[in-house]
């Protein structure tokens, strides 16, 4: 699962937009260690079975820091355990992704780069080599250790948001790397299983897409969550106090 522990709705914060890397990287951390494995463990999952990183993300030719939660999942409580993920933070969309399934119709390119060399600057400027190598390779990204993985994600009448057929966008991946520079990745590309969990928060302003997912907005799991919501407004509001992530200017 791919997201941010950002919000993208529901709360006041003119300046977030303008937060440094390091400020979102330290925030994510934070909810990485006190808030994930709430939701996790909200879902009856064992928290010490899945893994939680903060890593760079990429998302419309931009930067910024992301968590990656990985572990053994099957489909039905990987969806759940995103949409639980995307209704606390407040996310558009939680993107779940299984790379090792060769039968999944979603085409994804590896970039992977020597070991040590992938932080957010080179992973931006990958980004933007791929863009201006193809237009529409500029839409998103997650980054695993030092693997930057484009994934060909479609919408639900499977269009690719890419505007690219597979061969296409694998192929301009293929040739950006090629031209880049250093530190010099390596290319290789696959199938995998791919989707996006997701709320409109201008329409549905309470989640509801979410909420239904989850057993509906009286169930069980979305009482704890709403919970846990609590838990991190709380976290939310402290950081963004003594950021300026609230001021209005």
């Amino acid at each position: 699962m791919s997201y941010r522990a950002t919000p993208s709705a529901g709360f006041h914060l003119p300046q977030l937009a303008q937060a440094s890397y390091d400020d979102r990287a330290t925030f994510s951390a934070e909810v990485s260690k006190d808030i994930v494995p709430k939701i996790i463990t909200a879902n009856g999952i064992d928290a010490a079975t899945l893994r939680t990183e903060v890593t760079p993300g990429g998302y419309l030719l931009k930067t910024n820091a992301s968590l990656q939660t990985e572990g053994d999942l099957d489909d039905a409580a990987a969806d759940r355990l995103a949409g639980s993920l995307g209704y606390v933070f407040r996310q558009y969309r939680v993107l779940t992704s299984r790379l090792n399934d060769t039968t999944g119709k979603t085409g994804f390119v590896v970039v992977r780069f020597p070991q040590g060399s992938l932080n957010a600057t080179v992973a931006q400027r990958f980004f933007e080599a791929a863009d201006a190598t193809k237009k529409g390779l500029g839409g998103g990204y997650a980054v695993f250790g030092d693997e930057q993985i484009f994934l060909n994600a479609t919408s639900s009448e499977g269009k690719p948001y890419s505007g690219l057929d597979d061969a296409s966008f694998q192929d301009g991946l293929r040739r950006a790397a090629v031209s880049f520079g250093s530190p010099k990745p390596m290319v290789s590309l696959g199938n995998a299983t791919a989707r996006f969990i997701g709320n409109d928060w201008q329409r549905s302003t309470r989640g509801e897409g979410y909420q239904t997912l989850l057993g509906g907005s009286d169930g069980e799991l979305v009482r704890k969550l709403d919970e846990i919501s609590r838990c991190y407004a709380f976290l939310l509001a402290k950081t963004a106090d003594s950021k300026g992530w609230a001021k209005d200017e």
